[in-house]
């Protein structure tokens, strides 16, 4: 008979079985992949750990791939820590046997090249520059196209830190007040901003900006109604902007906007096959940097990811991309 327990304790109780056994950094990385996945369990409903089966697992690979903006590499380490999590759980007898011999993992090797195009993204900005002039949507999509910002990055800015007159942001990690940055205190950086973000900037704030603070007595630059934003609502707002139907062009699967879910209901937004999250939107503004012909190596301070990740996971560009662009380079366009 298996033996009733919450997630979270038996998270706690394999993590402390398992720290004198890995490395530290080892340790963290489960550490860190079980707290997404108790989290998820406590949102699910699963509040017995005996009770996980595959569709579990199933339902949580789904909810980290379309809800937390994490890339496939990232995916498939978090289900490779959650596998030997339940082969801990199989082992003392709290998971009935083969769950974890019977997850379907990611290929860690395969790297989404969904994007959108720099045209596609001056439609949604010339539609938001007439119809939603300066709202948070406006001015979160403005600050993604621009900076190619982490979606936790954005969210985490600080009124204070963005600087008008001098036309930049300053970046800072603040795990203890609920805005931890992905590389911690080496994300810490300043960025400038082109003068068209800076203007939206100001009009969203004079404009739309909700005079709040976050729990930690900190004045959000964008905000909600209630505080700062929480990361699946500036999610559904790019979700939702990114539907063709939304920023004025027919749409591309013959649905009818009536009885399509994804037109009709917000929050299923991103069942659209043509909407894209944060995450795309990082990649694509990488991508029009370097067909612009920017160094890699500026490039990757601008948006603190290491030139090699930049190259595996960043760069969607095409060989025939990259090969006009050694043309340009060496001069090779005359007659």
């Amino acid at each position: 008979m298996s033996r009733s327990m919450t997630p979270e304790r038996a998270a706690e109780r394999y993590l402390k079985e398992r720290k004198a056994e890995v490395s530290e950094s080892t340790h963290r990385n489960h550490k860190y992949a079980l707290k997404r996945f108790v989290e998820w369990a406590d949102e699910a409903g699963l509040d017995d750990i005996s009770e996980l089966d595959g569709f579990h697992v199933h339902d949580f690979k789904i909810h980290r791939r379309e809800n937390d903006d994490i890339n496939e590499v990232t995916l498939y380490n978090n289900l490779c820590a959650l596998r030997v999590f339940i082969r801990w759980l199989e082992s003392v007898g709290v998971v009935e046997n083969d769950v974890a011999e019977d997850m379907i993992l990611p290929n860690p090797d395969d790297t989404r090249d969904e994007k959108i195009e720099p045209d596609t993204a001056e439609d949604i900005l010339t539609y938001l520059r007439k119809f939603e002039y300066a709202t948070l949507r406006h001015a979160l999509f403005a600050l993604l196209w621009d900076t190619g910002f982490r979606l936790g990055t954005v969210r985490s800015l600080d009124l204070e830190d963005y600087h008008s007159d001098e036309q930049y942001v300053e970046v800072h990690h603040r795990p203890d007040e609920g805005t931890a940055l992905k590389n911690g205190q080496s994300a810490e950086r300043e960025v400038n901003l082109h003068e068209w973000v800076c203007e939206i900037l100001d009009d969203y704030i004079q404009s739309h900006r909700h005079d709040v603070t976050d729990d930690a007595g900190r004045e959000p630059l964008l905000t909600s109604r209630h505080g700062r934003p929480v990361r699946s609502n500036l999610r559904q707002h790019i979700n939702a902007v990114t539907r063709p139907c939304h920023y004025g062009d027919e749409c591309p699967h013959d649905r009818d906007e009536e009885t399509c879910e994804a037109a009709s209901q917000y929050r299923r937004a991103q069942r659209c096959p043509s909407s894209v999250s944060p995450h795309p939107i990082r990649r694509s503004v990488i991508t029009a940097w370097l067909n612009e012909g920017h160094r890699k190596e500026l490039i990757s301070d601008r948006m603190n990811v290491g030139t090699d990740t930049l190259e595996k996971h960043y760069d969607a560009r095409t060989e025939s991309e990259k090969r006009e662009l050694r043309r340009e380079a060496f001069e090779m366009t005359g007659d």
